[in-house]
């Protein structure tokens, strides 16, 4: 494997590691309602667990309000139940088929709880970041042994593996930033 395959690979994995981090992100509620907020909720339907947006159709009703109307009126309560139980902390109400999931306030003491939460999710994202650096140079250092690569051609790969690193943990800083002033703005 040459090291510009590993440093492609690195850089492919690292990228996925960042979409995954931007998606944990959205997941973390500001105050406002969106309907990717309840992506991660699972519902019990007839014994295997499902995303709710196979069960239900989910809508905005109003900026601080989600409404889910399942598809078949037995799954009400089940959908009811799963976001209720979920660890959204949200309180849905129903009337007839539709339910209604509003959006609590935010309070200053879940907000500062809630960039908490952002900053762990950074750092899982950062250290998947550098397990990935860590395999790549491990692949490099195999190469050299294998006398795939030279070891200044190794040297060179890792600096720039690292540089890689680098440059994603700066964009995970830049995102938490953004979302840490976003969870803040009252």
């Amino acid at each position: 494997m040459s090291a510009a395959d590993i440093k492609k690979g690195v850089d492919q994995k690292m990228q996925k590691s960042i979409e995954a981090f931007k998606t944990d992100l959205a997941k973390i509620r500001t105050g406002r309602a969106h309907t990717g907020l309840l992506d991660h909720v699972q519902v019990d339907y007839y014994g295997s667990n499902v995303p709710i947006s196979q069960v239900a159709n989910l809508t905005l009703i109003d900026a601080r309000t989600i409404g889910a109307q399942p598809w078949e009126k037995k799954m009400v309560q089940a959908v009811e139940k799963a976001i209720r139980d979920s660890d959204l902390g949200l309180n849905p109400s129903t009337t007839g088929d539709l339910i209604r999931v509003p959006m609590p306030a935010l309070t200053e003491e879940r907000r500062k709880e809630l960039v908490k939460v952002v900053k762990t999710e950074a750092e899982d994202a950062k250290i998947a970041v550098r397990n990935l650096r860590r395999d790549a140079n491990e692949q490099l250092k195999k190469a050299v042994k294998d006398k795939e690569l030279s070891e200044d051609e190794e040297r060179r790969a890792a600096d720039d593996v690292q540089k890689l690193t680098d440059k994603f943990v700066a964009e995970i800083d830049k995102l938490v930033q953004a979302k840490e002033g976003e969870i803040m703005t009252v």
